[in-house]
């Protein structure tokens, strides 16, 4: 038979650390692949419409954005308190629409070009003539397909 011995105190175990590196760049490689960056810093202000219809964009690669609205506060002195257009991280003007969506389709797979969308995220106190002339800019690109973004109505 075995003698069991009870003088000797046993403490705890240590605790087993050496997986924690693991799971730290797995949680650290997971936020980075899901996580977007934006690729564009806003240099006008909007408050896009409400709407009561709306329909989410499926394929957001494929899209296009052209903001349209008064410059921030820190663009004021320079562009005034008009509406502007911002193409990418820049001031445009009409006449730079077309060259820029020339660029943006070189850009995607010869596929994908014919479905691109141009997505106008307009200042609700913007005046219709700017969206008019920006239309008129993008169906001279071919860009035909052009989706206005608004905010779900409460």
């Amino acid at each position: 038979m075995g003698k069991f011995n009870k003088t000797g105190k046993r403490g705890m175990p240590a605790l087993n650390t050496s997986s924690l590196p693991d799971l730290i760049f797995t949680l650290l490689f997971f936020f980075m692949i899901t996580t977007t960056m934006r690729e564009v810093s806003l240099k006008v202000e909007f408050k896009v419409p409400q709407a009561t219809e709306l329909e989410k964009l499926e394929k957001k690669s494929l899209v296009t954005f052209i903001y349209v609205g008064k410059p921030s506060q820190e663009f004021r002195g320079k562009m005034g308190a008009e509406s502007r257009i911002q193409l990418n991280n820049s001031f445009a003007e009409i006449s730079e629409i077309q060259d820029f969506i020339i660029a943006e389709r070189a850009t995607m797979k010869e596929s994908d070009q014919a479905l691109m969308t141009v997505s106008l995220k307009i200042d609700k106190d913007t005046k219709m003539g700017i969206v008019t002339d920006i239309k008129n800019a993008l169906r001279q690109a071919y860009a035909l397909k052009i989706n206005y973004s608004s905010a779900q109505e409460n």
